[in-house]
């Protein structure tokens, strides 16, 4: 798609009066261009406002821009920020909780929203939901890293036609060449902008019971020389065990104070711990007497408009510029936080590291309490990119001309380790992408078989595949050409020619293997005679040694000197070679003796050496008299007693290489290569074969799960066998959004939920997706009998699908186990009017904790009236549940 300059359109001194960075130029510059971009840049450099240009672009064709992030918070909070920068009524939102104004020219949503909203056009395809639509800004792109939902921006990426320009906003990952090298590929021409230039640089610091110390050396390459040697000699700072002494939190804050290094984000990673360190510091005073009185005048105008907002414990530490920030908080109590921290009116913030993605909190200070963190697998150190995603919220740009980071000395983490992180390189992004029965019914409902496998070999998962068996696939590419040049010369050969002279080879090695058992024959026959012979041998005789004791590479003809009794019947024989060497033999080690030959004259006298010792195999260098008589001995006519079947059988071999020899595959010199070769082209093929089968099976791994979630699928009736074609079950499943589609579609075709009331379907909703919670996790409230049955009668079909699922490896949730089913009892009694102060006093889940199952269950429940093929009571049902649990604070209240 082409795009018209905008020199004359777009002022952007009017729109950014301020000096824009190389990289943002340059951004500007390729979408100017139409191309698409992916901007990678620490946290903090203002990548936001390349995403921001592209709305101010589209503003000035008329066209639309939909921004999406990874967080519904963060959505929130962009909606706001573009209301005030764009208009009020030009921005508008779409997340699970809210719908607001949607065909807004800038529209704020999910990532998932996006990748729902594509999911039922044709892949490229513009549908009704993208028209006039001229970019699409993923903001926090690096959440593709993300195990859970990293998937949706891969396949938000494959679908979104190629006319829409896509903004990738992203954090520095080591493979960002990668990730655009992708996009060139599945979306179309696309740039990378790469800058690792940071406005407000970090200065990083470690902090133990003695104080805040410089963490790295002058160069910023390794750790502080003097860090190095206190973790030697620094036994004063152990605590019990001998382990080295964390600094208290106190401790901690006062020493920022002191260096005007507040507000700060205190990382801690666990909800606990945060609630812990509020109860720990909430005495302190981090505010002065001005911004007491604006803090006090927010709050109290907040929990005036929502009392039970006010969470137990935090308030008194709020109003002295002290807070917690984590999932276990209710959202509206994390959004005046943010808001307080926005105004810089909160000083610390105890936060889980879920706050280090995308949330606009800018601290002057981030502190890292600890460099490991509890994971499925258990402790491990933190990787490159936890690490910076958390350092990078440190310096306001325009604000602080550094940001500090300040690491923690903890029992089993110090200086070292913290020095490691703060000099690595960011992590790789790697592909998440997992197809889901969702995904296999919407695209089978547009798409054919063929067209889906295409979708599924554009991901980046296959690309990365691809990638990592490219020297494979080369390897295999160098073995076919080698193939086809051997084809090619054994192709230069006729067939006839080829065939004739095989056959002469084949008479060839018959006529050999017949002279040599003709041959095996006479010598039998003449090692009789040799040994009757032997009996009346005389000195001088001729004979052929090589046998049992006379070990030779090949015969020596020597002459009979003597024999010398032996230790048998039969005499030792005392022979000279023509070597010139003395040998001691026995008969077994005669090969021939040539009595009809004249004998040699030899003197009386003539002996071996004296010393020499008469045992058979024994030999010895002769002398000077010795070797006279050893230049007389003759080399005898090895045809001499060669038998008449043997010369006739040499007669017949030697006429069929004369055959041979005369044929022009022989004459043309290359028939053993020739040979060679056919036999290399079999292995060749064997091998090519062998390891394409093997390729397959690695490269084809996402598509092997596709496959194997539409047996699952078609085992439920939800796809026809025949046609891969959704059914009315695969239909009513293809509607729903959630971890198992398949599962949520069963539950609402089985009939079990049609007449259930509405409060007791709130419930049931909320089982069909809650996850399973802390084992230690107690509700005081009981399931009614209502629920109870319902629930017991879903077990059938809970069981068939987690049977077939195992046996096909698919591992996806169904639901919530039957020992927790007690939890959903706080759905009912809150759909049943159960104020919100009671229903926290009854379950030991943080608040947090709760609206996620309410909103969860809500969420589901707001698709059941969308989803065909259902009655018209559960529909209506669906609705009369939600108005009873959508009421704050479930309910997200976007102002």
């Amino acid at each position: 798609m082409n795009y018209p300059a905008l020199s004359g359109e777009i002022d952007l001194n009017s729109i950014f009066p301020f000096e824009l960075d190389e990289f943002q130029r340059e951004a500007i510059a390729s979408l100017n261009a139409g191309h698409s971009v992916v901007v990678c840049a620490p946290t903090g450099s203002g990548k936001t406002l390349v995403g921001e240009y592209a709305i101010y672009r589209a503003l000035a064709h008329s066209k639309r821009v939909f921004y999406t992030t990874p967080l519904k918070a963060l959505s929130n909070q962009k909606l706001r920020d573009f209301r005030e920068e764009f208009g009020f009524d030009s921005v508008g939102l779409l997340t699970g909780d809210a719908s607001i104004n949607r065909d807004a020219p800038i529209l704020v949503m999910t990532t998932e929203i996006f990748r729902n909203m594509l999911y039922g056009t044709p892949i490229g395809q513009v549908g009704i939901s993208l028209v006039d639509v001229e970019a699409v800004v993923l903001d926090e792109c690096h959440y593709m890293n993300d195990r859970q939902r990293g998937t949706v921006w891969e396949e938000s990426i494959i679908y979104c036609p190629r006319n829409v320009q896509l903004v990738a906003l992203s954090a520095t990952v080591a493979n960002s060449d990668e990730l655009t090298h992708w996009l060139n590929q599945v979306h179309g021409p696309t740039d990378l902008i790469y800058s690792d230039f940071r406005p407000v640089p970090l200065e990083f610091h470690f902090g133990n019971v003695k104080g805040v110390f410089p963490l790295l050396n002058e160069s910023k390459t390794k750790i502080n020389p003097r860090l190095s040697k206190r973790g030697k000699r620094g036994r004063g700072e152990r605590g019990r065990g001998g382990r080295p002494e964390a600094p208290s939190i106190s401790y901690v804050l006062s020493q920022l104070k002191a260096r005007d290094m507040l507000p700060a984000i205190y990382f801690i990673f666990s909800r606990r711990g945060c609630d812990k360190a509020v109860a720990e510091v909430g005495d302190l005073w981090l505010v002065d007497a001005e911004e007491s009185q604006i803090l006090r005048r927010q709050i109290d105008d907040f929990l005036t408009r929502n009392p039970e907002a006010g969470r137990a414990g935090q308030i008194a530490p709020l109003y002295r510029g002290i807070a917690a920030h984590h999932a276990g908080i209710l959202p509206a109590w994390k959004v005046l936080v943010e808001e307080l921290f926005q105004q810089g009116l909160i000083k610390v913030v105890f936060a889980t590291e879920t706050l280090a993605a995308g949330i606009n909190m800018p601290a002057r200070t981030t502190v890292i309490s600890t460099l490991s963190k509890r994971t499925d697998t258990g402790h491990r150190l933190l990787n490159a990119s936890e690490f910076l995603q958390m350092a990078g919220r440190a310096g306001r740009r325009g604000m602080d001309e550094r940001g500090h980071v300040v690491t923690l000395q903890t029992p089993f983490e110090g200086a070292k380790e913290a020095a490691y992180l703060a000099t690595s390189k960011s992590d790789p992004l790697v592909s998440q992408f997992t197809p889901s029965y969702g995904m296999v019914l919407n695209l089978l409902q547009t798409h054919s078989l063929e067209e889906a496998k295409e979708l599924v070999e554009r991901s980046f998962g296959q690309y990365f595949a691809n990638m990592h068996l490219r020297p494979q696939y080369e390897y295999i590419a160098e073995m076919e050409r080698q193939l086809a040049h051997i084809q090619e010369q054994i192709a230069m050969v006729g067939d006839d020619e080829l065939a004739k002279y095989e056959k002469l080879r084949q008479r060839l090695r018959v006529e050999q293997k017949l002279l040599k058992t003709l041959q095996e024959q006479a010598q039998q026959t003449r090692r009789e005679e040799i040994k009757m012979m032997l009996g009346f041998a005389v000195s001088g005789t001729l004979l052929s040694l090589k046998g049992k004791y006379i070990l030779v590479s090949r015969p020596i003809t020597a002459v009979l000197v003597g024999k010398t009794p032996g230790s048998g019947r039969a005499p030792y024989l005392i022979c000279l070679g023509q070597d010139n060497r003395w040998y001691v033999a026995t008969n077994a080690d005669v090969l021939d003796l040539y009595g009809e030959l004249p004998r040699i004259d030899l003197a009386p006298d003539f002996l071996p050496p004296a010393h020499m010792q008469i045992e058979p195999g024994r030999s010895i260098d002769g002398n000077e008299d010795s070797a006279k008589v050893a230049s007389q001995i003759p080399d005898p006519d090895p045809t001499l007693h060669q038998a008449p079947e043997v010369k006739e059988q040499m007669v017949r071999l030697a006429g069929v290489k004369e055959q041979i020899e005369a044929h022009p595959l022989y004459q043309a010199g290359n028939t053993g290569n020739l040979y060679k070769q056919r036999a290399r082209a079999v292995e060749l093929k064997e091998e090519i074969e062998e390891l394409r089968s093997q390729l397959e099976q690695q490269s084809q791994h996402h598509w092997e799960e596709f496959v194997n979630l539409i047996e699952i699928l078609q085992q439920f009736s939800c796809i026809e066998n025949l046609v891969p074609v959704p059914t009315d079950l695969g239909q009513m499943a293809a509607a729903i959004r959630g971890e198992n589609e398949l599962w949520l579609g069963l539950a609402l075709q089985s009939g079990k939920l049609d007449d259930i009331d509405p409060q007791h379907l709130a419930a049931i909703a909320a089982a069909l997706v809650t996850e399973n919670p802390r084992p230690d996790s107690s509700v005081n409230y009981r399931i009614s009998e209502e629920v109870d049955q319902t629930w017991s009668q879903l077990q059938k079909i809970r069981r068939s699908v987690l049977k077939v699922q195992y046996r096909h490896g698919v591992a996806l949730p169904v639901g919530l186990e039957n020992r927790y089913i007690n939890l959903i009892s706080i759905v009912e009694q809150w759909a049943l009017g159960v104020e919100w102060t009671e229903l926290c006093d009854n379950t030991s889940l943080d608040e947090g904790d709760i609206v996620r199952i309410l909103r969860r269950s809500l969420d589901l429940l707001s698709q059941i009236p969308h989803v065909p093929h259902i009655s018209d009571k559960l529909r209506s049902n669906a609705y009369r549940a939600m108005q009873l649990i959508d009421r704050f604070p479930v309910n997200e209240i976007v102002e």
